[in-house]
């Protein structure tokens, strides 16, 4: 399924899908520079045990946290809304 096509209508929105695919993308990006979620979490900012929810979609994700997550990462904030390489 391609990006464009996961909210073709408003009715086929899905927070929990949004989240999914954030959590997955942080991981991948995360394990990409070989870092642990406790080496991760102390380079953000923010404890292991909200990572690790974060990545596995049980926390909703602030865009405060967005922006310290990617600032970390070293990437744009649209990268990790790119979910191309994913689906």
């Amino acid at each position: 399924m391609k990006q464009a096509e996961i909210y073709k209508n408003k009715s086929d929105f899905n927070p929990m899908l949004l989240n999914e695919l954030i959590g997955i993308k942080i991981r991948n990006l995360r394990n990409e520079l070989n870092l642990s979620q406790e080496e991760f979490a102390e380079k953000v900012g923010l404890h292991r045990t909200y990572i690790g929810q974060v990545e596995r979609a049980e926390k909703n994700i602030t865009l405060k946290n967005i922006h310290k997550i990617c600032y970390a990462l070293q990437i744009d904030p649209r990268e990790l809304f790119d979910f191309t390489d994913i689906l």
